[in-house]
This record gives C-alpha cells, sequence and structure tokens, in this order.
C-alpha cells in the first residue's frame, strides 16, 4: 500500500464531525450572525426615531445624516477585515469570532445609551459615530468569520444546506429587530418610542452577545483548520501581499458577486422600511409589517434553496438569482408603489427571488480560498466591497430619489449591481461537493 496521502485520499471536511458537535457549530455561527444582523436591523427599523433624537436639523436632513452614520460602520469593515481575518487564519477561527460577538453586542447596546441631542448637543452624533466605528470593525471579522467556521464544519456535500442556517440566523436577527421596534411601537405609542421607547431594543444586544460568545468559546477549532495547523507548523502565515499576488483571481470574483448581493441586500432590508415610509407614504407601523412578512417567507425558503445547490451547483443558483432581479426588479418595485397590500407582495417576490443569493453565501464564497487564507481571503473581499457597495446603499438610494425625483432609483440600482455580479459569475468556479482542501482557482472554472 502506497504510504502517501494526497489531499484527495483524505476524509470529506466535516463528514468525521457528529451530529450534536455539528449542530452546536451551526447554532454558534448562526447566533453571532443573528446578533450582528439585530443591530443592523433595528437601526435601519427605528432610524426615523434615531434621527429625531440624536440628529440636528429638520427631517429630512436628521434622517439622511441617520442613513450616512449607518453607512460609516461599513467604512470602517475592510480595517476589521484587514485585522481579523489574517488573526483568524493565524489563532484559529473560534478566538476571534468569541471576540468580535463581544464587541458588536457592546456597541449596540451603547448606542442605547447614549444621551439626545437636545442633552447634549454634537456630542450625541459623535458618540453614535465612534459606535458605529465598533460595529464596523467588529464586524469585518465577524460575518467572514462565521461563514468559513459554518463550512468548514459542514459536510462537502451538504454544505449549501448547513451554510443557509448562517443566513437564517440573518433574517432572524433582522425579524427580530424589526419586530421589537413593532411591538413596541404599537405597545409604547409613537410620543413614548421618540422619547425613549426605540431605546429598548439596542439594550437586549446584551444577552444574545453573551450567550453567542459562550457557545463560541465552548467550541473546538474546526478539523480542518487544525489539520492546515500541523501542516504549516513552524511555517509564517500569509501576508496581505502573498494574498493579493496568489489569489487576486478569487478576491476579485468574490468582490464582484459582493456588489450585487449587498446592494440587493441593504437596499431591500435595510432601507425598505425608510423607503415605504418617506417615499410611499406608509405609516411608521405598516413600512415595519412589510418586511417582517416578507423576510419571514425569506426565512422558509433559504435551506431549501440551500440543499437545492448541493445538487444543482452554486452557479445556477445565482445566475437564476441575478437574472430574476434584473428583470423584475423595476416592475416589483412599482408594485410596492401601490399601497399596503402591493408593498407586501412585491417585498416577498423580490425576497424570494434574492433567496438563491443569500442562502449559498457560506457554502460559495469560503470555498474561492484555499484554508491558510481563507478567513483572511474572505473577510478582506467582502468587507471591501461591503463598505464600497453595500452599506452604502441606502444612502445612495435616498440621494438619487432626491436628486431625481424618480421613486424607482433603487431598482435601477439594484439592476446595475446585478449586472456587476453577472460578469463575476462568469468567473466563479464551480465548488459544490468539492473539498475545502482544495484550491477552485488552481483547477480553472
Amino acid at each position: 500500500m502506497d504510504a502517501q496521502t494526497n489531499a484527495a485520499d483524505m476524509p470529506t471536511t466535516g463528514q468525521s464531525t457528529d451530529p450534536d458537535t455539528l449542530r452546536r457549530a451551526i447554532t454558534a455561527s448562526a447566533l453571532g450572525n443573528a446578533t450582528e444582523w439585530f443591530d443592523y436591523g433595528i437601526y435601519a427599523y427605528g432610524v426615523t426615531y434615531i434621527s429625531a433624537a440624536l440628529f440636528p436639523g429638520d427631517v429630512e436632513e436628521a434622517t439622511l445624516f441617520a442613513l450616512a452614520t449607518f453607512a460609516i460602520s461599513f467604512l470602517i469593515r475592510p480595517l476589521g477585515g484587514l485585522f481579523w481575518g489574517p488573526l483568524g487564519d493565524r489563532i484559529g477561527r473560534k478566538s476571534v469570532l468569541a471576540i468580535t460577538i463581544l464587541l458588536m453586542a457592546a456597541a449596540t447596546l451603547g448606542v442605547g445609551l447614549v444621551p439626545s441631542y437636545d442633552s447634549i448637543g454634537l456630542w450625541a452624533p459623535a458618540i453614535l459615530i465612534v459606535l458605529r466605528i465598533i460595529q464596523g470593525f467588529s464586524t469585518g471579522g465577524e460575518y467572514g468569520g462565521a461563514a468559513t467556521f459554518m463550512a468548514e464544519y459542514a459536510p462537502d456535500d451538504r454544505r449549501g444546506f448547513f451554510g443557509s442556517f448562517l443566513e437564517f440566523g440573518t433574517l432572524a436577527g433582522f425579524s427580530l429587530g424589526a419586530a421589537l421596534m413593532l411591538g413596541f411601537s404599537l405597545i409604547l405609542g409613537d410620543a413614548a418610542m421618540h422619547d425613549w421607547g426605540w431605546r429598548i431594543p439596542f439594550l437586549v444586544a446584551a444577552p444574545l452577545g453573551l450567550i453567542g460568545m459562550y457557545l463560541r468559546a465552548k467550541m473546538d477549532d474546526t478539523p480542518i483548520f487544525v489539520e492546515e495547523s500541523v501542516v504549516a507548523e513552524g511555517r509564517a502565515a500569509p501576508g496581505l501581499g502573498t494574498i493579493i499576488r496568489d489569489h487576486w483571481r478569487a478576491l476579485l470574483v468574490v468582490a464582484g458577486l459582493v456588489v450585487a448581493l449587498n446592494v440587493v441586500n441593504y437596499t431591500l432590508l435595510s432601507y425598505m422600511p425608510t423607503y415605504l415610509q418617506r417615499r410611499i407614504g406608509l405609516t411608521p407601523d405598516e413600512a415595519l409589517v412589510v418586511p417582517i412578512i416578507g423576510m419571514l417567507f425569506m426565512m422558509v425558503f433559504l435551506p431549501i434553496a440551500g440543499a437545492l445547490s448541493d445538487r444543482v451547483g452554486r452557479r445556477p443558483m445565482w445566475r437564476w438569482s441575478l437574472i430574476g432581479l434584473f428583470l423584475f426588479a423595476v416592475p416589483l418595485y412599482m408594485l410596492i408603489g401601490t399601497g399596503l397590500a402591493g408593498a407586501v407582495a412585491g417585498f416577498i417576490l423580490l425576497g424570494l427571488l434574492y433567496v438563491p443569493q443569500l442562502a449559498t453565501i457560506s457554502a460559495t464564497f469560503p470555498a474561492m480560498f484555499p484554508t491558510a487564507v481563507r478567513f483572511a481571503g474572505f473577510a478582506i473581499a467582502y468587507n471591501v466591497s461591503t463598505s464600497l457597495f453595500g452599506g452604502t446603499a441606502p444612502a445612495i438610494g435616498s440621494a438619487l430619489i432626491s436628486a431625481t425625483g424618480d421613486q424607482l432609483m433603487p431598482a435601477y440600482y439594484m439592476m446595475l449591481a446585478c449586472l456587476v455580479g453577472l460578469a463575476a459569475l462568469r468567473f466563479m468556479p464551480e465548488t459544490a461537493g468539492r473539498s475545502l482542501r482544495e484550491d477552485p482557482f488552481a483547477r480553472g472554472t
């Protein structure tokens, strides 16, 4: 018998992981993601209250300031990716993830405690900006790390299915944030919400973060990372220059796909309540009901889409989604503009067209990079693209409408992003069922 063992002879990633460990890994990853998006949800869905409480100027100016502050955390995310990504490849995924979730939850808690503009003047938005910077810095390592952690624990032939639960956590966090904002608004009334009620959902982040940190700290690092650590013992970790030189194709493909992914994501999930209220004329409560209903529909189909991607591949799922969104974004935005019922129907249909992308993120992107640079490569590409095109999408959509008077500008922006995604998809290798021990770009597309 040949004594040598090559990568193809090794056990498939995650196949030796027992079901209980796999469930804990999924829970630990998804809960952290839920905590991250819970913050984005309560900020996006409470922007009317936050702008009135913490910013100067009239309603229009304060809202733009609040949306710009929302974007600030995204501009700092690449720095977080540059810091946490290489650290996660060097010391392990679970250690970094335990730290980032704690930082994230603490900053979210802090937002709920910032004194009002009437109390401390410009210190209020200044403190908020600092907290959003901390959130952005921690999130720069959170998402890439959680997706990598999930992907490396999942079996190769079911990575799409198990990875979809990370995005289930995304929508669960968003939905919980929206539901809390809506629930407190109905219970307390508009005056109390503007006065102090908007702060309560931010305080919920503290226990969520502590639970997530505990779960992650109790997990072992992923088997494939431990294996790579043994192989690379004594070898210097690849630096940024090496990652760019040796993996530039993967970086560009992921960045291009993320343009489409996150312009759609933040236009649809983050900006929609503000759009429905300020541009379509729905009440604050109606503007929250629409995405809650839509996200619940999306959550049902996420595991189905993830499992389907294990059978047909990631590329077809992305192609269907991008083409569908490009063709139907404008008609569905026109449907949204007809009123509450049209808004619910339009949001649901846009969400279902988006699900094939969302469900396959943690199966698609980590597989673009080999283990030694997976955390860093994913975090850098994802966060640079997200900071430029994702987090800025709400502010860009609002500014385009103000400049042109056309309520369909967010749909046009979404269509443009889908074209970028289709161009990147052309160069993406298929990774469904493939071992994470392979470099997909080394074998071509």
